[in-house]
Parts: structure tokens; C-alpha cells; sequence
């Protein structure tokens, strides 16, 4: 007996020994719930642990990208020149080469469906002019967004000291997509796209297929990550957006995160005033240096809207509007010497066994800083907003978090969708999804520039001429009829850039008439005028195919 037990327990002892490395291993879980009509919080677990965001970081990345098309410096057919170094990108990757230039279009469509690392990286080269003047941006506007444990060193997610964020902050950003871009969320449920040089499938296809109401919004992995989500659904009147850091893998991720969304949906009210985000509000200050015009981010407060027109009438570029005083600093900004870019460590986005406090000093509030800065940080005080993440601390001095839930056993990530005769109770443990509408526009006008920074003329309608009945690429598409020509020209922009092929080499038409305007595309093949309307009637959208 006494032989019995010493083996025991020596089992047991090596068995423990063998558990505490791959304990160590492990990435620290996080979690987070919202409203997304209010965006009040419904459950949160180490939701404001600073941890590794992985590919989750692309959400900025596109909605910079998304900012500049409408504020008019890009279009979505400005080509963009792939660099060595963007090239060079670890998977996942489209397959970018070297000195090769690419559709902005396309690279929007590698990082959100595919999350590709070159395109990301192509897109931060050439809207800020490197890398980290990029991440410097995308700090600012995280700032201006109210993600206040949010730093950013690069435009792909891979592990790099000093870029960290939150459950919480990752799910303010998704919230940000759906109601700031409405006329780009779709492309964030799409399965597959077009980039241009090949189809590419989605890495969140799953979780879109077998969670009834998703339509979004973006995975991530990397080993210092885990497996992190972002996902957004709705049923009915209620939309719930959370994010889960630190998965094991994407089966239980994915399980986690129907749990989570189930919690949401059975303890949100039906019925509540929906709260939008307000605009992100800059007030640009000018420097007797051209080097530095520091635009600096005021969070949006609910009583703020009164007090923006005098804290504007005291910035000493009065005189100027926010848009082109925005323009002028991001110029300027875009306009220094690149900064050295820093490596990411590891092919697949870090080690393992990373040390969490080698995390770069973040910077302090524009406000206290006084002493010089390093380019990394004069690019972040030169970018479209200001603070960057307190100097109190990085990922080391995050609070010890709790442990990963376990994935249900008998409950399968799939969840039926519940018919409109069921209602969801508020409990946790009985819960059921309602029907899903479409996001409102937030906006009648989307802004289409010429590369530059000043605002764009407008640009001329083509005139084509009716198609002759011979057929071939003579078809077209209509999307129906506008109140105004902007109307028109925001759904034909809209729909060239969630649909793929289909529309590759159609023409954009507003036809003039005494009911409207009529918003088409033409030629176009009868298939794939056909394919078109099919892909755009599941969506709820109007299409009519027009023969020849």
C-alpha cells in the first residue's frame, strides 16, 4: 500500500509538472458584451486587461481607410505600390510582389475577408506614409474613439512591443464600423471577395454560418494572442457586438462567443432609444514649425455638441473648418521622413513564451507632455488625433485575469434562427434570437476624392449610349431611383465595393429623369447582371436586370 501511494503521487506530481507549461502557455482570456444600439456594457471579464489584439487590429487599419476615401484624399480605385517590406509579409497573406501596384479597393476586400498582412501593411504605407506614422494615426483616432487602453506599433496585428488593446476597446471599434461606415459594413459577412489578383475565402466563414444573425466582423490569431473575435449580430430590434481575447482555438472561441451573444440577446431590453456614436472631434492646433501640426482628439461626451463650436473658435486655426484643417495636419504628417520600422517578432505574429513587460513606455497626454519627442511619437502628435495610451503602464501591469470559460458540451455553435413567435426571456440559460434588419446610413453623401488632400470636384456622369440588341457585355443592372445624384452615386459606390467579379469593368450611370435619379451599372454580361441581382436581392436590396 505504502508503494501504492508513492507512485501515486509521483504520478500525480509529473503529471501537474507537465500541466504548468502549457498553463503558461496559455493566452489570458477576456471578454466583452455590448448594446450595440446604446452601447451600454452587459457583461464584461478582463474587459480592460491590455492584451495582444492579433489581426483585430485590421479594424482600424480599415476604418483609417475608410475615413480617408470619404474625407476625400483616396478613391477606392487609387492604386497603391506594394513596397519590399509589404511584400515580405508573413502569412496570411494575398501574395503581393514587390514594386506592384493594387486598387485600394482590392486591399480593403485581402484585409477584412482574408486579413491578409501585405495588403494591411500597403494600405499603412501609403495613406501615412510608413508604418509607424500609420500607427501613430491609428492611435490618435483610437484615442478620439474613446479606446483609451488602445496603442498601436503596426497596421496588421502582428505581436510587437507596445501594441496592445482591450475586450472593451475592440468592441467600441466594431461598433464604430456598423454606425460611422454602413456603406462598407457589409464587407465584413462576406464569405469570399475579389482582390484583385485572386478570390479570396473568409477566415470568419464559420462563425457566419452557424451563428443565425452574424454579419460580422473580424477574427485574429497569433500565438501570443490565442484566438480573438469580434462579432457582431442581429435579430429584430436588438444587435449585440462582442469580443472574446484569448480563445484556445477557434472551435471553442467560436463557442464562447455564441454564449456570450445568447447572454446578450436574452438581457437586452426590446425596446430602447437607440444611442449613436458621435463623430470623432478634432480641434488642430498650429505650431510655428511646418514639422508639427498637432491635431489633438476631444472624446465625444453626450453634451458635447454645444461646447465643439467654441472650443473650435479657440483654436488658433479658427478660421479654417475641422475637415481642412484635418487635411492639412495628415499632410504635413505624411509629408517627414519615414521612421525606422520595427520587426515583429515571430513568422506567425510572436512567441509563445513572450514577456509581457518588455512593452514599449507609452506615451503620455498631449496635455503633460514637455520634453521632445522620439519620430515614433512626433508621429503619433502629428497624426489626425492626439493622446496616445497613459505613460502608467503596458501590458505588464494588466490585472490578473480569470480563466477561459469552457465551451458548452451539448450545445453546438450553430443556433437556430427563433421564429417571430417565440420571445426572448431575460434570462441567461433560456434564451432565443429574433429577426434581423438592415444598419442605417449615417450619412446622404459619400465623399469621393482625387488623391489629394483639398476636396474633390465633382466628377463628370458617364454618358453611355443604349446598348445595341446584339447582346455580349450589353446588360446592365439598376439599382432604382434617388432623390438626389449623391444618393445614386453613394449606392453605386456602395455595391462596387461589397460585390466581386460580377462587377469588375461595368460602368457606373446616373440616368436623369423627371421621377429621379436612376442609379446603374452597364456593360455587363447576362450572367453576371444576373449574378449581380441575385447576390444583392439576398441582401434585401432592389436590383433589376435591363436587357439590351
Amino acid at each position: 500500500m505504502t508503494r501504492f501511494r508513492t507512485l501515486f503521487r509521483a504520478g500525480l506530481l509529473t503529471f501537474f509538472a507537465f500541466l504548468i507549461p502549457l498553463a503558461a502557455q496559455a493566452a489570458p482570456f477576456a471578454a466583452y458584451v455590448m448594446d450595440g444600439r446604446t452601447g451600454k456594457q452587459i457583461h464584461a471579464q478582463n474587459a480592460n486587461t491590455r492584451l495582444h489584439p492579433a489581426s483585430l487590429t485590421k479594424m482600424m487599419t480599415l476604418y483609417m481607410a475608410f475615413t480617408a476615401i470619404e474625407r476625400g484624399q483616396v478613391r477606392l480605385d487609387t492604386r497603391f505600390t506594394v513596397s519590399s517590406k509589404a511584400a515580405a509579409e508573413p502569412p496570411s497573406r494575398l501574395g503581393l510582389r514587390a514594386g506592384q501596384q493594387i486598387e485600394l479597393r482590392y486591399l480593403i476586400r485581402a484585409a477584412a475577408v482574408k486579413s491578409a498582412n501585405d495588403a494591411a501593411t500597403v494600405i499603412a504605407e501609403n495613406l501615412g506614409g510608413s508604418v509607424p506614422k500609420f500607427a501613430g494615426q491609428m492611435t490618435g483616432m483610437a484615442q478620439a474613439l474613446g479606446m483609451r487602453n488602445t496603442q498601436f506599433r503596426n497596421a496588421n496585428g502582428l505581436t510587437q512591443s507596445g501594441h496592445f488593446s482591450t475586450a472593451r476597446d475592440m468592441s467600441v471599434l466594431g461598433r464604430r464600423l456598423f454606425y460611422d461606415f454602413p456603406q462598407y459594413y457589409s464587407i465584413f459577412s462576406r464569405r469570399s471577395a475579389d482582390a484583385g489578383i485572386a478570390t479570396v475565402r473568409s477566415t470568419n466563414r464559420t462563425f457566419l454560418d452557424n451563428y443565425a444573425g452574424a454579419d460580422g466582423i473580424k477574427t485574429g490569431y497569433t500565438r501570443a494572442a490565442g484566438f480573438n473575435l469580434t462579432a457582431s449580430a442581429q435579430r429584430g430590434s436588438k444587435r449585440i457586438i462582442a469580443t472574446v481575447f484569448g480563445g484556445t482555438s477557434t472551435a471553442q472561441r467560436n463557442a464562447v462567443m455564441a454564449q456570450l451573444l445568447d447572454m446578450g440577446f436574452g438581457k437586452a431590453p426590446t425596446r430602447v432609444r437607440e444611442i449613436k456614436p458621435e463623430p470623432p472631434q478634432y480641434i488642430v492646433e498650429r505650431k510655428s514649425s511646418r514639422k508639427v501640426a498637432a491635431a489633438q482628439a476631444i472624446s465625444a461626451r453626450p453634451t458635447a455638441k454645444a461646447a465643439v463650436p467654441a472650443q473650435v473658435a479657440r483654436a488658433s486655426v479658427a478660421s479654417k473648418s475641422l475637415n481642412s484643417a484635418l487635411n492639412e495636419a495628415m499632410a504635413l504628417a505624411a509629408s517627414e521622413p519615414p521612421a525606422p520600422q520595427p520587426r515583429a517578432t515571430g513568422s506567425a505574429g510572436g512567441k509563445a513564451g513572450i514577456r509581457l513587460a518588455s512593452s514599449a513606455r507609452p506615451l503620455a497626454r498631449p496635455a503633460r507632455v514637455a520634453a521632445a519627442a522620439s519620430p515614433v511619437d512626433e508621429a503619433v502628435r502629428s497624426a489626425m488625433a492626439a493622446p496616445a495610451v497613459a505613460a502608467s503602464g503596458g501590458l505588464s501591469k494588466s490585472a490578473r485575469p480569470k480563466a477561459s470559460p469552457r465551451a458548452r458540451q451539448s450545445a453546438p455553435v450553430a443556433v437556430a434562427a427563433a421564429s417571430t413567435a417565440n420571445v426572448v426571456k431575460s434570462s441567461a440559460d433560456d434564451l432565443s434570437l429574433n429577426s434581423s434588419s438592415k444598419p442605417q446610413r449615417k450619412s446622404d453623401t459619400v465623399i469621393v476624392g482625387d488623391g489629394g488632400g483639398s476636396a474633390p470636384e465633382p466628377r463628370p456622369t458617364e454618358k453611355i449610349a443604349r446598348a445595341s440588341s446584339s447582346g455580349g457585355q450589353s446588360w446592365g443592372v439598376s439599382l432604382g431611383r434617388f432623390k438626389s445624384r449623391d444618393r445614386a452615386d453613394e449606392r453605386l459606390i456602395q455595391i462596387a465595393m461589397q460585390e466581386n467579379a460580377q462587377l469588375d469593368g461595368a460602368l457606373r450611370h446616373i440616368r436623369e429623369s423627371s421621377k429621379g435619379y436612376e442609379a446603374t451599372f452597364v456593360g455587363l454580361s447576362k450572367s453576371a447582371a444576373s449574378k449581380t441581382c441575385a447576390s444583392l436581392s439576398e441582401q434585401g436590396l432592389r436590383c433589376d436586370v435591363t436587357a439590351p
